[in-house]
């Protein structure tokens, strides 16, 4: 499976972006699915996934009630919609699918990566 992301870049406090996450290669109905993000000089962090059928999901205690994660599945594509973005949101998100259909918040459990795309949110 090949993943690719995009959709980030430059906004300010308090305003929404989405990203996207197109997946080829595979059957994409059978894999959970879930982004995470890196800022500079942190680990690589959970912010929220869900399972192959798009009805559980769950997400970081950061960005619950903020971001939303959600797929298509006749279109091979996830999405996260992130509103009232912080400063502290400032990284670079990565999309990452799982050969299982179970949602999992832990990045060693995911397969595969996309390249990442950098959401930068200014004061």
């Amino acid at each position: 499976v090949q993943l690719q992301a995009s959709g980030g870049g430059l906004v300010q406090a308090g305003d929404s972006l989405r990203l996207s996450c197109a997946a080829s290669g595979d059957t994409f109905t059978s894999y959970a699915m879930g982004w995470f993000r890196q800022a500079p000089g942190k680990e690589r962090e959970f912010v929220a996934a869900l399972r192959w059928s798009g009805r559980t999901t769950n997400y970081a205690d950061s960005v619950k009630g903020r971001f939303t994660i959600s797929r298509d599945n006749t279109k091979n594509t996830m999405y996260l919609q992130m509103n009232s973005l912080k400063p502290e949101d400032t990284a670079v998100y990565y999309c990452a699918g799982r050969k299982d259909p179970y949602a999992s918040s832990w990045a060693s459990e995911y397969h595969y990566w996309g390249q990442g795309t950098l959401v930068t949110v200014s004061s």
